[in-house]
């Protein structure tokens, strides 16, 4: 037998198939009964708001720290996706030591490597036909001073030549770069980043230090651009910076530190073919002086290196979150459970009264799930707009990114929704199988 027939045979006593009109009546009368039911449970859930306050809290707790932490983590997923790849996926590095290292054994074993030296970077450029771009860069931390100012822990980045500006995907705001021949000569010149006219100059316009002078240990160099702002990243700016010409960086801190090459292709289809190429390169130059331990000798990166590490530590704290929020939805769902069971036993006569007048046993069990749902429901919603505003306030406080999902408040809505199912389908099961002479004696 059909199910259509089955249900017609529900409805209809006498089993005869229903007209349409009877059809529609009967689904008209439902919707208003539903109706009925929701304006009965939010009566309800008026009449005790002590009560349905405490029952808020659990799922409150729990879906705004979802929220809150998914919110601001997506923002930070697209800030750090775009801070780590300013340099695009067409660029890799070549290094003596790989960009991150995780402990003191690796450090050791990974600073007996060969030097990376200018004559490596000249052999790439050379011999690696796919390569668009090759420059070198070394690092030095100094304090750079003017007049009686002074700005501590700069990132003075000698570099050579200058398309390693357009490798690290910095652009000029004023002035400009040197060019080729200050560069091969050494000169004592610099592009500065923007903290450096706000700490050295009180904020000055950058065409205003354009010409200006600073020392940088202890050596004076003449400003002749000022770079872009690009920001800051976990607490650190990117614009306390200062370019210098890799000879003039050579003259001042030495050529005995390795230098770190950096690779850029056309496009990234070409990135493999690239990095097989530099790879025999280098193991060329290496003619085999390192261990079997150290199958290279050398460490080959592209951005992907942060961007990995970064997404282990962001999974490691959605686990974290997802398992606060989840001991919370559960600890509301008790609560919710118990709640309703109060309610039923406080209600066991209105329940006698209703089945007296005819309310099926779907109608009490419908009634009170209603309930529960728009319980959690409400916690829900108020949960995602409390987690909207942490993620904001937060985000305002240290400078993050905001990124707000709808899909994410959909699924915190939907989640207390669920919540409220699970822990109000015994109470309303209880309220619904209760034998209406003995819910009528109740007092």
């Amino acid at each position: 037998m059909s199910a259509d027939k089955l249900r017609s045979r529900d409805d209809d006593p006498s089993g005869r198939a229903l007209s349409p009109v009877r059809k529609r009546s009967l689904a008209f009368f439902r919707v208003t009964a539903l109706w009925e039911a929701f304006l009965v449970a939010l009566g309800s859930l008026r009449q005790n708001k002590l009560r349905t306050a405490l029952t808020l809290v659990g799922i409150v707790v729990g879906v705004a720290a979802v929220i809150a932490v998914v919110t601001i983590i997506q923002g930070l997923d697209n800030k750090v996706a775009t801070t780590f790849s300013s340099q695009g996926s067409t660029v890799f590095s070549i290094s003596k030591r790989p960009q991150i290292i995780r402990s003191r054994e690796e450090f050791i074993k990974f600073n007996k490597r060969k030097d990376v030296r200018h004559e490596d970077a000249d052999a790439v450029a050379r011999l690696c036909s796919a390569c668009w771009r090759v420059g070198e860069a070394a690092n030095a931390r100094e304090t750079l001073k003017h007049g009686d100012q002074k700005f501590e822990n700069v990132n003075i980045r000698g570099v050579s030549p200058t398309t390693m500006f357009d490798i690290d995907g910095r652009a000029v705001d004023a002035g400009r770069v040197w060019t080729d021949s200050e560069g091969i000569s050494g000169r004592e010149i610099c592009v500065v980043g923007p903290d450096v006219l706000t700490n050295l100059f009180g904020g000055a316009s950058a065409d205003r230090v354009i010409g200006q002078e600073v020392r940088i240990a202890g050596r004076p160099f003449q400003i002749i651009g000022v770079l872009e702002p690009l920001g800051s990243i976990f607490g650190a700016s990117r614009d306390s910076v200062a370019y210098i010409p890799y000879a003039t960086y050579q003259k001042v801190y030495g050529a005995r530190d390795s230098i770190v090459i950096f690779i850029q292709v056309p496009a990234a289809q070409q990135l493999e073919v690239a990095e097989d190429q530099v790879r025999t390169i280098m193991r060329n130059r290496r003619g085999g002086a390192f261990s079997q331990e150290d199958d290279e000798g050398f460490s080959l990166e592209t951005q992907d290196v942060f961007l990995d590490l970064y997404g282990k530590a962001t999974s490691n704290i959605y686990l974290v979150t997802i398992g606060v929020a989840a001991i919370s939805l559960v600890v509301g769902g008790i609560v919710v459970m118990n709640i309703m069971l109060v309610s039923v036993t406080e209600r066991t006569k209105e329940i006698g009264i209703r089945k007296a007048i005819g309310a099926r046993r779907k109608d009490i069990l419908t009634q009170f799930l209603i309930e529960a749902v728009m319980v959690t429901a409400i916690g829900g919603a108020i949960g995602v707009l409390t987690g909207f505003g942490l993620a904001y306030l937060i985000a305002a406080l240290i400078g993050f990114p905001l990124l707000m999902s709808v899909g994410s408040a959909i699924l915190g809505v939907g989640v207390s929704s669920v919540v409220g199912i699970v822990s109000g389908l015994w109470p309303a099961w209880r309220a619904a199988r209760l034998d209406p002479i003995e819910a009528l004696r109740a007092e």
